[in-house]
């Protein structure tokens, strides 16, 4: 079919969102995609929100789950975590940057997933302007799984930059599907609207080996992956629901002040960029490294997904959560049923270890395991539908 061309009245178009209206962040840090959803009850008990999501009564992205707020104890082992790993994630942000501002001839416009991508685009946005002096726009969108991209944020900003300059970021992968989902929906928007958009996504952290920019591919805790809204500018994870947003707008999403004495978010990203001078020169090799290497996806994760649906009989791989970031997120959003470890990485996944216990999760070591860590979610039905990547 071939693409047809639609012209873009700007003026028509809702404008970003920004802090301290919308969020935690500074407004000059990220502009939100969004639309604020102010104070409207979309959260669900897990339960009866996992029950409608796998039977099909819902999309998983019409409600939203219940704020998890940490335990003191939990508070402290993430303190830990970024205080072990804020060097690394330095030298992982540096290095994505760097191969994206290669490729976009430094003057990349960085366009975040919400929301585990918000704080990594912050970081790689800051890592270009304190370390390279460029000074990279920056906004957050918003993608969900069976829906696609938000086709208003996509023309918003085709009107206002050259679409050859959009870089898209996240945070990891898991098995791929939001890099999948991707492509799929830029392609469609291509034929629909005439404008076409590199699929290529840019993650600090790729252990599913599903994109070719990426920081690292080691499965480690990514710290802002321990926490929901409290590390990601206090906003709730996004929302498409056709009863709450019209086809003009941008989807949804709520801004929950009411947590801003638990608001970690700008200090998760001060601890990570006050690394930064000190990380110039692993950062000139990680990128000499990565430029040299073979980066074309080999899907190895998704492969990994397959075996492991098959080994424990679960209906569909939309409920096996591979990596460290994706098994924090079913122990904080859904009704996990158990979760895989290996064994060499038990002393590097303590806090999943600890919501595990404490939801009362049984958790299986398991040797061989090509991720970190893998979150299963407890099939209630056959019609199982699932979450993100």
């Amino acid at each position: 079919m071939e693409p047809r061309t639609v012209t873009i009245d700007a003026a028509a178009l809702p404008e970003p969102l920004t802090g301290p209206d919308f969020g935690s962040y500074d407004a000059s840090e990220v502009r939100w995609l969004l639309t604020d959803l102010g104070d409207t009850r979309l959260e669900a008990d897990a339960s009866e929100r996992e029950a409608a999501i796998q039977s099909g009564r819902a999309h998983y992205a019409e409600s939203l789950p219940i704020e998890y707020l940490p335990s003191p104890e939990y508070e402290e082992l993430y303190r830990d975590a970024l205080a072990r790993s804020s060097r690394r994630l330095a030298v992982a942000v540096g290095v994505v940057t760097d191969l994206v501002l290669a490729s976009r001839a430094n003057r990349p416009v960085l366009v975040s997933l919400a929301r585990a991508g918000t704080p990594i685009g912050i970081l790689m946005r800051r890592w270009a302007k304190e370390v390279r002096g460029i000074d990279v726009p920056h906004y957050t969108m918003s993608i969900v799984r069976g829906v696609g991209v938000d086709g208003t944020a996509l023309r918003y900003l085709a009107a206002h930059h050259d679409p050859e300059q959009i870089a898209f970021v996240d945070g990891w992968t898991g098995k791929g599907a939001i890099a999948r989902e991707l492509t799929a929906a830029l392609e469609l928007f291509a034929e629909t609207d005439g404008i076409r958009f590199s699929d290529e996504l840019a993650v600090l952290a790729d252990p599913g080996h599903c994109v070719p920019v990426y920081g690292t591919r080691d499965d480690y805790l990514i710290p802002s992956a321990c926490l929901n809204s409290t590390v990601s500018g206090l906003v709730s994870r996004t929302v498409y629901n056709r009863e709450l947003l019209s086809d003009d707008q941008f989807h949804g999403a709520k801004f929950y002040r009411e947590l801003s004495s638990h608001d970690v978010s700008g200090a998760f990203l001060d601890a990570v960029s006050s690394r930064f001078a000190e990380v110039v020169d692993d950062v000139a090799a990680g990128v000499e490294e990565a430029s040299a290497a073979d980066r074309e996806p080999s899907w190895i994760g998704w492969e990994a997904v397959e075996r492991i649906r098959e080994q424990y009989d679960i209906p569909t791989v939309n409920l096996v959560k591979p990596g460290v970031g994706e098994t924090t997120r079913v122990l904080l959003r859904r009704v996990p049923w158990k979760v895989l470890v290996s064994p060499d990485a038990l002393d590097d996944v303590a806090h999943v270890l600890l919501l595990a216990e404490q939801r009362g999760v049984p958790v299986e070591v398991v040797p061989g395991l090509p991720y970190s860590c893998v979150g299963l979610i407890n099939p209630l039905s056959d019609a199982a539908a699932g979450d993100a990547q």
